[in-house]
């Protein structure tokens, strides 16, 4: 499936094909995937495990190369906007340097890029008050609980400024409700930042909440089955999931996901 929609300066891929060795043998990661995310959209990709979808956010990163198809975004070559920090990741695990501070964590990449990040000062400040972590600035990564370590994490894929924020399951290792906390303390980042992002997730409910546009995926091999536009106002709460619009997505969601698992 063409998963395409409206995009100006955003991520587009034409026809991306993936393989690896495994064993001796050729697996298929991805398959013919084409999509066009447009500038300062939320995106969503969802679908079973081993359908391809952190092999793809790799792709969108810079962090690996297609056997097929071409990638642009914003108009350029992945790899070259991930080395001027123009990219940023978070992981389902924070992986914080525990030696470091919060501040010192945060402004990692800054000093990989060997920037100056003590003449960025305020800005960093800014941006550990932003996600929620005033006062929090000199404590370790023990000190802290999931939640604020994952914090720290997108704090740190947004010290550079990034046009593109990549977030591949951030969330899955926390409870029910800290997740729908970060689900909103996210979209409100988002809100403030605009950067153009796409979250890797396994959960509908985190998807149709924080998205613009979900795209569905398939396994064997990894494909775009279904994408579907949430047209809903922002900012939003817990409550949207219980109307009728929400539900009728969900439930849309569901039988695509089903359709599109190697076991159905």
């Amino acid at each position: 499936m063409d998963a395409s929609g409206p995009v100006s300066g955003g991520v587009a891929a034409i026809g991306i094909g993936r393989r690896f060795t495994a064993a001796g043998t050729i697996v298929q990661a991805l398959d013919t995937v084409s999509m066009t995310l447009s500038e300062g959209s939320f995106t969503s990709i969802i679908g079973p495990s081993g359908c391809g979808k952190s092999t793809l956010l790799r792709l969108i990163a810079g962090l690996d190369e297609p056997d097929e198809g071409s990638i642009s975004v914003l108009g350029r070559a992945p790899r070259d906007l991930h080395a001027e920090g123009a990219i940023g990741m978070a992981f389902q695990e924070p992986v914080l340097l525990p030696w470091l501070d919060v501040y010192r964590n945060v402004t990692l990449p800054l000093r990989v890029l060997r920037r100056a990040a003590r003449n960025d000062r305020d800005q960093v400040m800014a941006l550990i008050n932003l996600v929620g972590l005033g006062g929090f600035a000199h404590f370790r990564p023990e000190q802290l609980s999931g939640g604020m370590r994952q914090r720290v994490a997108i704090a740190r894929a947004l010290v550079t400024n990034p046009a593109v924020l990549l977030l591949d399951e951030p969330f899955a290792a926390l409870d029910m409700l800290l997740r729908r906390a970060m689900n909103l303390e996210l979209q409100r980042i988002w809100l403030e930042r605009r950067a153009t992002t796409v979250l890797v997730t396994h959960g509908i409910e985190e998807a149709l909440l924080l998205s613009d546009r979900i795209l569905v995926m398939a396994a064997g091999p990894g494909r775009i089955v279904d994408a579907i536009d949430v047209a809903a106002p922002r900012p939003r709460d817990i409550s949207v999931l219980t109307t009728p619009y929400f539900v009728s997505l969900a439930q849309r969601l569901e039988r695509s996901l089903m359709a599109g698992h190697p076991c159905a």
